[in-house]
């Protein structure tokens, strides 16, 4: 029966690591997605509303960016 060699230097602690590392990437890539079509999904239903519509919420259109992404930045 063949045996299989094994690296010597093979780390599983390492490899572990790594792996963790790439799958939380993996996870944070994916939720920014889902936040970009959702904030992309918020601005194009804003840009539908009329300018009294926006008047009413108390937007202009040229604010409905600074509002979708007000959650990110210190406006």
């Amino acid at each position: 029966m063949a045996q299989i060699a094994v690296n010597p230097t093979f780390d599983a602690a390492l490899l572990r690591k790594k792996l963790r590392q790439f799958v939380s990437a993996l996870g944070r890539g994916i939720k920014a997605y889902g936040e970009s079509k959702t904030r992309a999904g918020e601005i194009a239903a804003l840009n539908a509303k009329t300018d009294e519509q926006l008047a009413a919420m108390g937007l202009r259109r040229d604010q409905i960016a600074v509002h979708v992404f007000r959650d990110m930045f210190y406006v």
